[in-house]
């Protein structure tokens, strides 16, 4: 879409925006959108296309509808005052990362043995239950961070996980995990490792939504994003739970603020690396309703992501999902992936098409379930998660080292 028409959009939408809170903040995002929105540039890497970038209220509603219309769900991370501090070596210590990861060059092709019982486990995954769980998630007026009640929606979701692990064949512990940047909190749930406990598998979406109006109140139904990602971790965690305790430990997130720029997740990451946590892989589900490339059609994310993990998860689609990917890009901090990434963990995320031709009435009022909405389609995302919780939660399979 041509910039000039975009950045007209964007005035237009911008004039009904309703800004709420005068406090400027500094964020990383593409250096192409922090001087498209005129942001004070405080940082930049021409060869990663990043930027810090300090912005009014205005702006970063101006960028968020710009990086929606370029196919990014976030598209930003907001940076703690900390961080702040020196955006130079904040863009330095990314760039070595992605560098580290990006080295690992050719991965040579992963065959995977196929498992009988992971493969009924799979295919339980009801596109029928899937429906019932999405439009009960979206029927929220809003899940917005920075509504009236921002938690409503996270307890009720603690509520119903405890019901329904209760008969549960392994042992778990469910957490709500309250936040330094928003008030709205992250839901996790443990389930812990027999043999190999601090050897951790994270699988993650974000449970908020957003109207792009930026108003508090705005209706923001989210049914694709990112009702649809959060539903299918919710129905991989339910047939789990007919499965035998994994060997390592299975770490579930739905997280806060990824819209307002990877809030809840940023902060989890981080910690994780600062008590040096054993993370062994990270996947992200944001986004899986809307089947823009064809159905069993999935947009493999390659940057800012782990060509190893990228790789694995392939092996296990080919083994088990046989959907058929393919690879895009979405840019810096499209999804939460981009904090565990940032942060020195191997991390990938499927997404439902590429971004040229994803699902265009997310951000909105729009974003509900439709004609065009697949079940079928977000159904493979359910399987993808199991598999993957089951195939690195009971083997030896570890990533290679990026230090």
């Amino acid at each position: 879409m041509p910039l000039i028409f975009c950045l007209g959009l964007l005035f237009s939408l911008n004039l009904m925006a309703h800004v709420v809170s005068d406090k400027p903040v500094t964020v990383i995002t593409s250096l192409d959108s922090a001087k498209a929105v005129g942001g004070v540039i405080l940082s930049k890497d021409d060869s990663s296309n990043t930027a810090v970038t300090y912005l009014n209220q205005l702006q970063l509603s101006q960028l968020s509808s710009l990086n929606h219309l370029q196919g990014k769900c976030a598209g930003f991370e907001t940076l703690s005052d900390d961080e702040v501090m020196q955006p130079g070596l904040l863009l330095q210590n990314l760039k070595v990362t992605d560098t580290k990861f990006k080295s690992l060059g050719l991965i040579r092709p992963t065959v995977l043995t196929w498992n009988e019982e992971y493969q009924k486990l799979a295919d339980k995954a009801d596109p029928v239950q899937l429906k019932e769980t999405i439009s009960w998630i979206s029927s929220y007026p809003t899940r917005y961070n920075k509504a009236p009640s921002p938690n409503q929606h996270v307890d009720e979701l603690k509520t119903k996980l405890e019901s329904w692990l209760r008969d549960a064949r392994w042992p778990y512990q469910i957490e709500i995990i309250n936040h330094k940047s928003t008030k709205q909190n992250t839901l996790r749930l443990t389930i812990t490792g027999k043999t190999k406990p601090t050897e951790v598998i994270v699988l993650g979406g974000h449970l908020d939504s957003i109207n792009t109006g930026y108003s508090n109140t705005d209706k923001a139904p989210g049914a694709d994003d990112n009702a649809s990602g959060s539903a299918n971790l919710i129905e991989a965690v339910k047939i789990l739970k007919n499965a035998n305790q994994p060997n390592r430990t299975l770490e579930f997130y739905w997280y806060a603020g990824e819209e307002s720029g990877l809030l809840g997740s940023a902060e989890i990451a981080k910690e994780a690396k600062a008590k040096n946590k054993n993370v062994i892989a990270v996947m992200q589900l944001d986004m899986t309703l809307f089947p823009g490339s064809g159905e069993q059609v999935i947009g493999l994310v390659t940057d800012f992501t782990s060509p190893w993990l990228r790789e694995l998860l392939t092996a296990m689609n080919n083994t088990y999902t046989k959907a058929r990917f393919v690879p895009d890009e979405c840019g810096y901090a499209c999804s939460d992936h981009a904090s565990w990434h940032r942060q020195g963990y191997h991390a990938v995320t499927p997404f439902e098409a590429i971004t040229q031709t994803m699902n265009g009435n997310i951000h909105s009022a729009k974003d509900v379930i439709d004609s065009k909405s697949s079940f079928q389609h977000s159904n493979t995302f359910t399987q993808l998660a199991i598999v993957f919780a089951l195939v690195l939660g009971n083997s030896d399979i570890k990533p290679p080292s990026i230090n």
